[in-house]
């Protein structure tokens, strides 16, 4: 048996709605992060989402800048990411999803990139500076790897262009639920379920929704407004930085099983 696709585990699950913890890779190192996923695997994540650190992260928040940026100054990169992933994938047995920026893509070549993400088995990737206008040729090379390429609407969206973005996603359809960047928030945006049942009436796609969620309670809370999947990722990744080392791995497995509990 092999890992699973995005469709075929929102498929799996059916009305259950996707959990989907995000980390970032190398912080505070790498040998952590593989062992932070693996304990996301065990206690109920359906997709686990690794972000490649960059430089110049412009729509994440506070929380995984911070981040990024221990983990670039340990030297963490694009490929030593990947090639953890090639290693851990098998054991992991859920889809993983890679988050970069385009810059390190465009470095490596976008088809030497996407065929680098097939053979490590990553079975997506989120580039939230890829616009629609330029994302055809990646979108063609996801087909030809069997890498979805995940597609973000943001609040900001106009109506035409969400109902091209829908049309063109691949894996499922990332919704952004605030506008600006990533981070725990203690309030969901007021005009999120509105956002859900518009991408709602223009597609079957699985909705995932992302960016600012960081309870239990308000995974719930999305996951009855209508998502396939919730994304959480600024809390796991706090948490992580803030928990001492010999509490950290089960303090993490604790969080993802309570939003596992929460979600059904």
């Amino acid at each position: 048996m092999g890992i699973p696709s995005i469709q075929e585990t929102f498929d799996r699950l059916g009305h259950k709605p996707a959990l989907i913890p995000f980390l970032t890779a190398g912080d505070p190192d790498l040998v952590t992060t593989g062992a932070a996923l693996l304990t996301l695997a065990r206690h109920g994540a359906d997709i686990l989402e690794v972000g490649v650190p960059y430089a110049d992260p412009l729509a994440d928040g506070p929380v995984i800048q911070a981040a990024a940026t221990r983990a670039r100054q340990r030297g963490t990169t694009l490929s030593q990411v990947l090639e953890l992933l090639a290693g851990l994938i098998p054991a992991l047995g859920v889809p993983v999803v890679l988050f970069s920026y385009y810059n390190p893509v465009l470095a490596m070549g976008a088809e030497n990139f996407m065929a680098r993400l097939h053979q490590a088995g990553v079975k997506g990737v989120v580039i939230p500076d890829l616009p629609l206008e330029e994302a055809g040729p990646l979108l063609t090379l996801g087909a030809a790897y069997g890498v979805d390429v995940i597609l973000l609407i943001a609040p900001t969206s106009p109506p035409d262009r969400i109902a091209r973005i829908v049309q063109a996603a691949q894996g499922f359809v990332y919704v952004v639920s605030l506008t600006g960047t990533t981070g725990v928030q203690q309030q969901l945006a007021t005009n999120l379920p509105q956002m859900i049942q518009q991408v709602r009436a223009l597609t079957t796609k699985p909705i995932a929704v992302g960016f600012g969620i960081s309870t239990p309670a308000q995974a719930r809370q999305v996951a009855d407004w209508g998502a396939n999947g919730v994304i959480v990722g600024s809390a796991c990744v706090q948490l992580l930085a803030q928990t001492p080392e010999p509490e950290r791995l089960a303090r993490l497995g604790e969080f993802c099983q309570q939003l596992r509990d929460a979600l059904g």
